[in-house]
């Protein structure tokens, strides 16, 4: 079982995050598993929102992690040792020190891959660290299309934001939406979904009346006051709006309640501000407000061992499953491209990642046990994830993915509606 201490806990800085063993290999590439002789045990950082303006989407990426290596160990672990995890945070694109202290500590001792971030920004400022230290980075919830093709260590199981922003846009104007306002926050992943989302509504006969592409009306990652900006947006008379932010979804909502906005079937979230908002508003504030989250819908069986993993490690309850299978799916990856390769270092993960999602074809599998069997037989494998996500395609993005449609009601929460498919 694996158990952490959660960094929400008082610990707000990656420096005082408990780190692990080294795991490299100096193994010859192979499949099936050979080289585990002299393999070392497999020990995978996280990299996952515990502070900052994400830190709403920590808990189900934590108990998708953890819940994989469960199951990984469970089966009898990794080239015959136990997977470990290091757990770290991420913080936010306002403080990008967090994320690079925890790289540092991951990177110095050892970890092969690491799973996270969640945010495109903070990615993209610590990328590059990993690829240079040869620590292979696979992300459960990074959309920006900045990141596509990015290098050989990095990947992603959620997809890019061509696929959310044509779900998104099609979704507007589906509801007859044609006069578009966006209250985007200014950094790679706001400004990437915005211009997707833009793109379909414009291919609609729609137009962006505040906000677009270009027009220099973003908002700066932590903003707290938005008076100025929503007068300005109103003025255009906007029949819908779009709101591309994490937390600071609260104080705009807050600001066009304030202002007068009416919610029901003219607003719109997507995966960053995608939350059980409950009684921070008066009850119906969001009714009928639509929203976005990319990957499958996870079933009833998956939700309740989630919530059983983080019950028993964290002494809490997830009160939503965002990117959990996204999370669950990166880890299991990890362990089965150290499987196929015969390593745990993070080339070998590299090496091998694209192949044993598919990318090869071979045998679709849906456990990890599943998956080291068929490799062990000699044949090459698809994990068929719990986010129902394509095979990595040349970019290591998912070549497919499910776009799902929820909507909120009276209380302040949001239920499924529906899925689309889209492809990357």
């Amino acid at each position: 079982m694996i158990r952490r201490h959660s960094a929400a806990k008082g610990l707000a800085l990656a420096a005082a995050l408990g780190l692990g063993l080294a795991a490299c290999s100096t193994s010859a590439e192979g499949s099936g598993g050979e080289g585990s002789d002299s393999a070392e045990p497999l020990v995978i950082g996280t990299i996952l929102p515990i502070t900052g303006t994400l830190a709403f989407l920590g808990p189900p990426e934590v108990a998708g992690v953890g819940l994989a290596v469960d199951d990984i160990n469970e089966a009898g672990g990794v080239l015959g040792n136990d997977v470990s995890v290091e757990w770290g945070d991420s913080g936010d694109t306002t403080d990008l020190s967090v994320a690079g202290g925890t790289a540092t500590d991951l990177i110095g001792k050892g970890v092969s891959a690491v799973v996270g971030a969640a945010s495109s920004g903070v990615s993209l400022a610590v990328v590059d660290q990993f690829e240079e230290a040869g620590v292979m980075q696979i992300s459960p919830a990074n959309t920006a299309t900045d990141l596509s093709g990015y290098g050989d260590f990095f990947a992603r199981t959620a997809p890019p934001d061509t696929v959310q922003g044509a779900a998104l846009g099609s979704q507007i104007l589906d509801d007859g939406h044609l006069r578009v306002g966006f209250l985007v926050q200014n950094e790679a992943y706001g400004n990437g979904l915005r211009d997707n989302v833009q793109k379909a509504i414009e291919s609609g006969g729609g137009e962006a009346v505040y906000g677009a592409t270009g027009a220099g009306q973003e908002f700066a990652p932590g903003e707290t006051n938005f008076g100025a900006q929503v007068t300005a947006l109103l003025a255009t008379q906007p029949d819908a709006i779009a709101i591309i932010a994490f937390e600071e979804t609260v104080a705009i909502i807050n600001e066009l309640v304030a202002q007068g906005w009416s919610f029901s079937g003219t607003t719109y979230f997507c995966d960053g501000n995608l939350s059980n908002y409950g009684d921070q508003f008066d009850a119906g504030t969001l009714a009928g407000v639509k929203g976005t989250l990319p990957g499958a819908q996870a079933d009833e069986e998956f939700q309740q061992r989630l919530n059983d993993w983080y019950s028993e490690n964290e002494s809490g309850t997830l009160n939503d499953y965002s990117y959990a299978a996204e999370s669950y799916d990166a880890t299991i990856l990890a362990a089965l491209a150290a499987v196929r390769g015969g390593a745990t270092d993070g080339q070998t993960i590299a090496d091998n990642i694209k192949a044993v999602s598919g990318a090869e074809g071979g045998t679709e599998v849906t456990t990890f046990a599943e998956g080291v069997e068929a490799l062990e037989n000699g044949d090459e494998i698809h994990y068929v994830g719990k986010a129902g996500i394509g095979p990595l395609n040349e970019s290591n993005d998912p070549s497919s993915a499910f776009i799902g449609i929820y909507e909120y009601g009276d209380d302040n929460t949001y239920t499924y509606s529906r899925s689309v498919e889209g492809k990357a």
